[in-house]
């Protein structure tokens, strides 16, 4: 198993390798990483960036700012990128519980971050395994980035809250939910926001946006299984696929839906990703309690 270290980044060659971290980890071209000396001030006046280390060398790191939006105080996690070669050791996993460690020390107890909705690997990490909850959808938040995750699509992203000491979010990281039938069951039962059918290529193509209906009790919304698949072999439904799912978070968001959990399934042998809807918002429900509720 390989050992990593978490801690943060001291020395301006620490802030020089997380610039290269950065444009291996987003594939930049002409856009520039956070430069290594406003990472410097930032780390010295609230902020917090950390990294994960093999022995000397930075693979991963977190970068994150105190945040005000008129209520309260919170951390902005900006950046959370791995080196693509250590994408398999959860890395980011545990670059999140370390920023969670730190920060509850300083007496906060909120995150915010944003991320690609349809990035199910990001959905997953994010949702699933670390319990944030999304709130909002923004249209083309960024503007046009010059990067290989960026390529063909707008930057709409989906902007979360991780409540760090939420008793869902605990029970979330202190006992990680296993793989459960009764998730498939909710799948198949719930009304599909957004209907797909296979491609020429075999992959996922977007076809019908569906409001919630009246007396609706559960929803999915689906997502591509594997992004960089439709990018390499079906580039042409990228727009499709952003502005289907632009359609139809924004529906479920204006009629007071949540997302509660984010799940890939195999249906006839087939990977398929999917966000798990409720009609309102209401504390985050186990998988077991949705399966229940199925």
């Amino acid at each position: 198993m390989v050992d990593f270290t978490f801690r943060r980044l001291r020395t301006p060659e620490e802030f020089r390798q997380a610039e290269e971290v950065q444009r291996q980890a987003f594939g930049l071209g002409t856009q520039s990483p956070v430069e290594s000396s406003l990472q410097r001030v930032l780390q010295d006046n609230g902020g917090l960036i950390l990294g994960a280390f093999m022995d000397f060398r930075l693979v991963g790191l977190s970068l994150a700012f105190l945040g005000w939006d008129g209520e309260e105080l919170y951390y902005w996690s900006h950046i959370t990128c791995v080196l693509p070669e250590y994408r398999n050791h959860k890395v980011g996993y545990r670059l999140k519980l370390a920023q969670r460690e730190e920060i509850l020390k300083q007496g906060l107890s909120k995150v915010r971050w944003t991320f690609d909705p349809l990035v199910s690997r990001n959905a997953h990490l994010n949702i699933h395994r670390l319990g944030a909850s999304p709130e909002r959808y923004l249209p083309h938040y960024y503007g046009a980035l010059d990067s290989e995750a960026n390529r063909g699509l707008t930057t709409d992203r989906l902007r979360v809250t991780w409540t760090l000491n939420a008793p869902s979010v605990v029970q979330r990281l202190e006992n990680p939910p296993p793989a459960d039938e009764g998730i498939l069951q909710r799948v198949e039962k719930s009304q599909r926001l957004l209907s797909t059918e296979a491609g020429e290529v075999g992959l996922r193509v977007p076809t019908v946006v569906e409001e919630p209906s009246h007396g609706f009790t559960s929803g999915v919304l689906e997502i591509p299984f594997d992004l960089a698949a439709v990018r390499e072999h079906q580039p042409e439904s990228l727009r499709a696929w952003r502005q289907a799912t632009r359609e139809a978070f924004r529906a479920c968001f204006d009629l007071g839906a949540c997302v509660d959990d984010f799940v890939v399934v195999s249906q006839d042998h087939e990977r398929r990703a999917y966000y798990l809807l409720s009609p309102e918002k209401s504390p985050r429900a186990s998988p077991s309690e949705h399966a229940a509720a199925a």
